[in-house]
């Protein structure tokens, strides 16, 4: 078992300063009834989307807050979208984090997609005690030393 002497934030005095961006996915399953009331914008605390993306924005920029040996970073622009997929009876989430600085913005993309999963949740859970936040994931990333990568 290791020490806690072997934790410690990551050194990035020597990086160059580039522009970076990240996009994290996930989503919100549920029954199809919830999915309903919600686009019709029938759930009891109100509209959904909405307050789940400002919470996903505020989240994002708190990330180093919530994640030990986060870095704070400047973020320039965060965008939070969503898409109700009926079919599969859920809400996707799609959130991109961007900005300058000397390490990327993976953690700040997931963060806003897991605080906006967990408060699409919270509004729904007094119609559907059956949803569930799954796959929630790192799509994309730019910047830095290793460029543009595509997960998917």
């Amino acid at each position: 078992m290791s020490s806690t002497s072997d934790i410690r934030m990551v050194d990035i005095g020597g990086k160059p300063v580039t522009t970076r961006m990240a996009e994290a996915r996930g989503y919100v399953s549920m029954q199809i009834k919830t999915l309903d009331l919600l686009e019709k914008g029938k759930l009891p605390k109100g509209d959904v989307l909405s307050t789940a993306r400002v919470a996903g924005i505020m989240a994002a920029k708190e990330t180093y807050r919530l994640i030990p040996l986060c870095h704070p970073l400047l973020i320039e622009d965060v965008a939070i979208d969503f898409a109700l997929d009926k079919k599969a009876s859920a809400v996707q989430i799609i959130a991109r984090a961007k900005g300058s600085g000397k390490t990327g913005f993976e953690m700040e993309a997931l963060t806003a997609v897991a605080v906006s999963g967990l408060t699409i949740y919270d509004m729904c859970k007094a119609v559907d005690q059956t949803m569930r936040l799954e796959n929630i994931r790192l799509v994309k990333k730019s910047g830095g030393k290793s460029g543009t990568i595509n997960l998917e």
